[in-house]
């Protein structure tokens, strides 16, 4: 039997939701993440940490070959750590980046300032407990050994780069890193399948790893992964990890954070709410306040 006309388009669609429809979508969606209960919510944080240390892990296998070039390495490295954002968006997960669309249904006035930080806080310490959880497997599984050490080696000198920046060119790295992120996120609404899906996300996340902007939640497993290896002695001869302490992870991760927050809210979420709600009318009517808060 012939398959239908409507069968097809669902598995091979081609027909982009317009950006009026992701705005849409978005505003809805950021209603219901911040009405969640309080443990799905943190345990689908917890997946989304985790997941964003996947890609982080893929990363770094390209991290542990000396011989690629610069370009090169950056380059196929981003299309790699896209996997975590991959599993994000079509898994389904709660990631913190991505959760600064919030503000989109937070303009309209559908959600409160209190609902968007608890939200956010959530999400980011169940990010953290996550990645840290994904770093204990992979100490354990002794993925720093690979390629003779070279992954390692690789990963420690990714910690350094990160490590050494003052704080305002860390803020500033996260403004553009979630910038791209947000825009891969709002790309993957856009699609239809799962491979419209993946192939939104793909380069915006890849341009962003390749330019060595800083995503908090990756940080939160490149870092400390890199902090245990210090630890526990694995570092190559000649290679200077005195950089590596607990202090400068908290110096990475709060302006990154902070710098995550503008970037996606503001630069992405707030200009897109401007134009498709705020200066098109947006395509649903927004509902009376009574009826978008929570019954009592």
């Amino acid at each position: 039997m012939a398959d239908h006309p409507s069968q097809k388009s669902e598995i091979f669609g081609s027909d982009a939701y317009s950006p009026a429809e992701i705005q849409d979508k978005v505003e809805k969606l950021g209603v219901k993440k911040a009405r969640m209960p309080f443990l799905p919510e943190l345990v689908l944080a917890v997946v989304a940490g985790g997941s964003i240390g996947l890609g982080g892990m893929f990363f770094g296998i390209i991290l542990g070959d000396p011989t690629m070039g610069f370009a090169a390495q950056r380059f196929l490295g981003g299309i790699a750590f896209s996997l975590g954002l991959a599993l994000v968006m079509i898994g389904g997960a709660e990631l913190f980046t991505g959760n600064c669309l919030l503000v989109m249904a937070w303009a309209n006035r559908q959600i409160s300032t209190g609902e968007v930080l608890k939200n956010w806080t959530i999400v980011w310490f169940g990010n953290l407990i996550g990645a840290l959880g994904l770093v204990f497997l992979l100490v354990m599984a002794h993925f720093a050994d690979l390629n003779g050490g070279q992954v390692g080696a690789g990963m420690l000198k990714l910690a350094i780069g990160k490590l050494s920046p003052d704080a305002v060119t860390i803020f500033f790295k996260g403004i553009m890193c979630n910038i791209l992120v947000c825009l891969a996120v709002w790309l993957a609404y856009a699609g239809r399948s799962v491979a419209d899906k993946m192939a939104g996300m793909i380069l915006p996340v890849a341009a962003f790893v390749a330019a060595g902007f800083e995503h908090c939640v990756a940080n939160m497993m490149f870092l400390p992964f890199a902090y245990v290896l210090v630890q526990t002695g694995h570092v190559p001869a000649g290679l200077d990890v005195s950089v590596i302490t607990l202090p400068n992870i908290a110096h990475n991760l709060i302006p990154a954070t902070l710098g995550n927050i503008v970037g996606g809210a503001g630069f992405v979420g707030v200009i897109y709410w401007l134009i498709y709600r705020k200066g098109l009318g947006g395509l649903t009517p927004l509902a009376s306040k009574s009826a978008t808060r929570p019954a009592e």
